[in-house]
């Protein structure tokens, strides 16, 4: 059975190993987010609607 002091010991030294990596990736060099696509998506569509509006008039009229 562990004891309580072998439960807390760093397995590995795994505490080292993530203080390595978070100096590493340091967010400051992290890349610029990606734009969002939505908008040129809700455009596109409202494009395509007021066409499908223009189309019918010239129809029904």
């Amino acid at each position: 059975m562990a004891t309580n002091e072998e439960e807390h010991q760093d397995p590995a030294g795994s505490t080292g190993r993530f203080q390595r990596f978070v100096e590493e990736n340091d967010p400051a060099d992290a890349a610029e987010p990606r734009r969002s696509v939505m908008p040129y998506v809700l455009a596109g569509v409202g494009v395509i609607a007021v066409l499908a509006i223009i189309v019918v008039l010239l129809v029904v009229l």
